[in-house]
């Protein structure tokens, strides 16, 4: 079943988080993965969620993006993320 990872997130140090944006679509595609939105500033439409950035990704199930967070190369560059910004990370499935 095809799953998504939903990021919210906020940018606290530009510079150094173009190095996690020039190298997470290697790793993204090594894992089946596409993006389907890509840092785009959201209009909320309801409720009092209010993320600065959104990123949406399109894995062919769930086990393809956990092995995408998991993989023990892209783990450097999942904390220059964490340094850089800070972000809520969700994972759900699609009803396909």
């Amino acid at each position: 079943m095809t799953a998504y990872l939903v990021l919210d997130f906020a940018v606290l140090d530009l510079r150094g988080f173009m190095a996690y944006v020039e190298g997470v679509p290697a790793f993204i595609a090594k894992h089946g993965g596409r993006y389907i939105v890509r840092g785009v500033e959201p209009q909320v439409m309801e409720g009092d969620w209010s993320p600065d950035r959104v990123v949406i990704l399109e894995f062919p199930s769930s086990e393809h993006a956990r092995a995408f967070l998991d993989d023990p190369d892209f783990q450097s560059l999942k904390a220059v993320r964490e340094r850089t910004t800070v972000s809520k990370l969700i994972l759900v499935e699609g009803c396909i």
